[in-house]
């Protein structure tokens, strides 16, 4: 931010000594009714400041069954949390995920606006256990009412300032027990509508605008079943998950979240950040409403063959792990190799049987980068316990900062 007020400070000064130029006479020469060159500096009140840029949270209920509570959080580096998850009940209303922790979760994290009064706290609905009621909540005009109606109601009794939607999937996809129909597609983007309106209404009596979000998937298939150009409007940004582009249920190692596809021989498909990144957009869904996510934890793999450094090789086990236990346990331990991939750009371990897929604060500059190149709204990372002593959450937000 710093350098952006200093950019702007320079902008006006420069605009102040062109005025006082031009009133002694000596202006730049332009035929008439020609605009000034694009190099001139604008006017102090065409001066603005660049967006900042945001770097989502999400809090994950059940981190506080491992001792790790919303007050250690480091909220002074994030712009918004979203606490996750709440519920749907059978009559489509918003329903407590944890209720012997949330309540106090939730006044934790309220007050993380006392170190950061700018900081948004959003409750996320659904995720991958608890999307089973979505497709029934979006199918008729009289269910998506009491679905707003209660995110609505969440917002007021708990003090959240808005809502962020974690439908996994529309249409298919997701636990083979949810509720799914090809109309998810139209019907998502009513349902959305339909929060929308009713946080605008309630917004427009208290005098403020309560935030809609999703968490969307970052792939074709997710790309295809969801209207984005359409839903655009109806939110303040959109989560991208550009992780979990592999894991466990692939047959071959390979990386979490490489930013960028490779040249390298696979045994199977390829995937990167990138190209998800790229679909969205290619959608018309806008780039500065698209916030990249960014995990916080690792895949390692077990019984892995010893060839080609562990990458792309059979193996016989995989779960997921976050980053502060990689760190501790596996990080500059006698036997590991870390590797860094030259095209992917994210990093890996390896001791000649596990294999490790993660995220550190090298891969997490270039990706800092790459949202600055791209012009997105910003970063999100799953999850914020996963590195308690928050490196990887610095890095970020140093990274977003010096653009």
């Amino acid at each position: 931010m710093k350098k952006r007020k200093m950019k702007t400070m320079i902008a006006a000064i420069s605009a102040f000594l062109l005025t006082v130029s031009i009133s002694q006479g000596s202006s730049p020469v332009f035929a008439e009714n020609e605009p000034a060159p694009s190099s001139q500096p604008v006017s102090l009140t065409e001066t603005q400041e660049v967006p900042e840029k945001k770097i989502v949270g999400y809090y994950a209920a059940w981190a506080a069954y491992s001792q790790f509570t919303p007050n250690q959080i480091q909220a002074d580096k994030l712009t918004h949390i979203n606490y996750a998850f709440a519920n749907i009940d059978s009559d489509f209303k918003l329903a407590l995920g944890y209720p012997d922790i949330d309540g106090e979760n939730i006044r934790q994290l309220m007050s993380l606006k006392e170190k950061n009064p700018d900081l948004k706290i959003l409750l996320s609905v659904g995720g991958w256990n608890w999307s089973g009621r979505f497709s029934d909540a979006a199918l008729t005009e009289e269910n998506r009412r009491a679905f707003a109606d209660s995110c609505v109601d969440f917002i007021l009794q708990y003090g959240f300032d808005g809502v962020d939607l974690d439908w996994e999937y529309p249409v298919g996809g997701g636990l083979a027990t949810n509720g799914k129909r090809q109309e998810d597609k139209e019907n998502f983007t009513l349902l959305l509508k339909t929060v929308r309106e009713k946080l605008d209404t309630r917004g427009s009596q208290d005098g403020r605008h309560y935030l809609l979000t999703i968490a969307g998937g970052a792939d074709s298939s997710y790309v295809n079943k969801v209207e984005l150009a359409r839903i655009a409007p109806y939110l303040d940004y959109a989560n991208l998950m550009t992780y979990d582009l592999h894991g466990h249920w692939d047959l071959h190692t390979d990386f979490l979240a490489p930013l960028y596809s490779n040249d390298d021989p696979s045994p199977q498909y390829k995937t990167s950040v990138e190209q998800g990144v790229n679909a969205w957009l290619e959608a018309e869904f806008p780039s500065e409403k698209l916030v990249m996510g960014i995990p916080f934890y690792g895949y390692l793999y077990s019984s892995v063959t010893d060839l080609n450094q562990g990458v792309y090789q059979r193996f016989g086990g995989a779960s997921s792990i976050g980053y502060q236990a990689i760190k501790n346990n596996y990080l500059n331990q006698s036997g590991y190799t870390r590797s860094f991939h030259s095209q992917s750009k994210v990093p890996w371990l390896f001791n000649g049987t596990i294999f490790i897929s993660y995220e550190d604060p090298e891969s997490i500059s270039y990706k800092s980068g790459f949202i600055d190149t791209k012009k997105l709204g910003g970063a999100m990372v799953w999850e914020l316990s996963q590195d308690p002593s928050g490196e990887l959450l610095g890095e970020l937000h140093k990274g977003l900062h010096q653009h």
